[in-house]
């Protein structure tokens, strides 16, 4: 080897050293900035103006991923807490929640009353209707007379739900005019004196009560002609 081929090994080999100098440093830095900026944890952000006193849902929000030392102590990292609450003011697009912007719903309002029944749990829940839901109730009628045709009625529209009970199995004679046990769920709702009527008596005297969750802002007002339907009339 002569001394040309000797300088090019010797830089070659300075090249291989200051790369992994270079290298090393790198990642020196990568750990250093991980050290100060620490592990990420979920947050949750809103995706627009959310109106004071309106109750919250999931879609309201999005996921977001953010180191936890960034974080305030009360902010909601887990969207379960919402349930059953209501915005204690605006919040603004943009912002992260955080468990102070938040209050529970008030239970009851002025000329409401809590009234429980019990729903058949395939055909009334099926697990989706929670505490602070709204749904419409439905209730299915035999004949008034022999030949007469059944009926299905909207009992009550924009109930709201308070508590959503276990599951229980009712014995026969309990059951709705069935002769196997049923599994059904007591649901209590916050309702008006003539809503909280109507339900009992749908309970009561129905062959069916059924629920149909109503989305968030969802304008669910239905006219009297269109709260009973007949097969026969749907032409």
């Amino acid at each position: 080897m002569n001394s040309r081929q000797r300088r090019g090994v010797i830089l070659l080999l300075l090249s291989v050293v200051c790369a992994l100098g270079a290298f090393t440093g790198v990642l020196s830095v990568i750990s250093d900035v991980k050290s100060k900026v620490g592990p990420e944890v979920t947050a949750y952000r809103l995706k627009a103006d959310v109106a004071p006193y309106t109750t919250l849902s999931t879609g309201q929000f999005e996921k977001i991923e953010m180191p936890e030392r960034w974080l305030s102590e009360n902010a909601v990292t887990d969207l379960s807490q919402i349930r059953g609450k209501i915005a204690v003011t605006t919040l603004r697009e943009g912002s992260l929640l955080q468990s102070d912007m938040i209050v529970d719903q008030p239970a009851l309002r002025p000329g409401q009353q809590e009234v429980a029944i019990m729903v058949d749990a395939a055909t009334g829940v099926a697990g989706k209707i929670t505490p602070g839901s709204t749904v419409n109730v439905y209730a299915t009628f035999e004949g008034e007379r022999e030949g007469a045709p059944s009926q299905s009625k909207i009992i009550v529209t924009n109930a709201k739900v308070l508590d959503v009970g276990e599951i229980t199995a009712l014995d026969p004679e309990e059951s709705d005019r069935t002769q196997e046990p049923t599994d059904a769920v007591p649901i209590t709702f916050a309702l008006s004196t003539l809503d909280a009527q109507r339900i009992t008596y749908a309970e009561s005297f129905a062959q069916r009560v059924r629920l149909a969750l109503v989305a968030p802002g969802s304008d669910t007002t239905v006219p009297d002609r269109e709260r009973t339907y007949e097969l026969a009339k749907d032409k």
